[in-house]
């Protein structure tokens, strides 16, 4: 039997409880469920209504589309209401995005996110947390992972930044400042997936999950975890690109500002040595992307040893000086509006980014008595 989760629809997610497990799924192909407003409210909504019922054991999050688990936040809409003078509209939706992803972060109860195609940006936001709350991150053969913001010209957001400081050596510094897309395997490896289950595995999942008897949370979970034990990922985490490029990683990517990261890759590649040509590729993606965003997503995961809710907080703040005073308008222009990728950056080279400018970005807008997010603990 089904039942409606909550008054606050929305035509792009659809909330509902089977077999004592709360659904969640996304239902906003032709955007690669990018979240809009409205799909952030119906999904805290129902994880609201969920949270006290002794019905609901634990929950779902998934998508029914090959192509995306979810792509992000809804880009075009931000960058809309910057051009309008919206600020409200934009404070708006990363409050309830943030207020969201501390949800799920803190939930009491397993969360499981079936986690295939796309997973980037907001897509993270709302399945990362799962590994706080004794749920489950499942990836699949087509899993697309990346926090690609500064392209943009934006940050790691959605509190991704606690768990980017938390992978191995210094891939969460890497993969915060490049953006790079990761597969299954490379999720594993940095622990930013715990399952490996065969794409083609997960509509048989689901089957299971809401026909099996679960008398508690830990029973989906451990359902979840059987099911992916009968499927390997390929190469194994030991074997991906991330762990082949682990060395160069830790060697460049641990130093202190991007700008000596630049250097060292530059003397990397101009030393004609072993890993001279991932530096030359490594060059070419940092030379591409914003350089005052590079340098404040780096110092975002240098600052993410606080809690969630701290990280957060400090998230909200940086959106203000992005979007105000940042490259994000002109990244999304560029990239997403215009799509000339001709991004008039406002700093030309990484070199010419100052501590003092990064520091100047992290300034809160609010005194912290009256902060949109104050009251979030943990």
């Amino acid at each position: 039997m089904s039942i409606p989760a909550s008054p606050a629809v929305s035509d792009e997610v659809a909330t509902y409880v089977a077999n004592r497990i709360g659904f969640i799924e996304l239902e906003r192909p032709k955007a690669l469920n990018a979240l809009s407003t409205g799909m952030i409210r119906a999904m805290h909504a129902a994880l609201d209504q969920w949270r006290d019922n002794p019905d609901v054991v634990a929950v779902v999050v998934r998508s029914q589309h090959p192509r995306a688990f979810c792509a992000g936040g809804d880009i075009r809409f931000l960058y809309e209401s910057a051009q309008r003078g919206e600020h409200d509209a934009r404070d708006v939706f990363f409050i309830e995005e943030y207020r969201l992803n501390h949800a799920i972060f803190t939930y009491p109860k397993p969360y499981i996110a079936l986690m295939n195609g796309v997973v980037m940006g907001g897509g993270m936001g709302i399945s990362q947390g799962a590994h706080r709350t004794g749920g489950l991150r499942v990836v699949t053969h087509s899993t697309k992972m990346a926090m690609p913001e500064t392209r943009i010209g934006l940050f790691p957001d959605v509190g991704a930044s606690w768990f980017l400081a938390r992978t191995p050596g210094a891939i969460g510094r890497y993969l915060a400042v490049t953006g790079e897309t990761i597969g299954a395997a490379d999720a594993l490896y940095a622990g930013l997936a715990d399952v490996y289950l065969d794409d083609s595995a997960l509509p048989a999942l689901v089957d299971t999950l809401r026909s099996e008897v679960f008398e508690r949370g830990a029973d989906v979970v451990a359902c979840v975890e059987r099911e992916a034990r009968a499927h390997q990922v390929v190469p194994s985490p030991e074997a991906s690109s991330l762990a082949n490029a682990r060395r160069e990683i830790d060697r460049h990517f641990a130093l202190p500002d991007v700008a000596r990261i630049l250097a060292s890759l530059e003397h990397e590649r101009d030393a004609n040595s072993h890993g001279g040509e991932w530096a030359e590729q490594m060059i070419g993606v940092l030379r591409e992307r914003s350089p005052l965003s590079m340098a404040v997503s780096l110092e975002v995961v240098t600052r993410a040893e606080a809690s969630m809710a701290d990280v957060l907080r400090c998230d909200l703040d940086l959106t203000r000086s992005c979007f105000t005073r940042g490259d994000t308008v002109e990244g999304i222009r560029a990239r997403i509006i215009d799509k000339d990728n001709a991004p008039r950056w406002r700093f030309a080279r990484i070199e010419d980014v100052s501590a003092a400018e990064v520091d100047k970005m992290f300034d809160s807008p609010w005194p912290a008595s009256e902060h949109p997010l104050r009251d979030l603990r943990g």
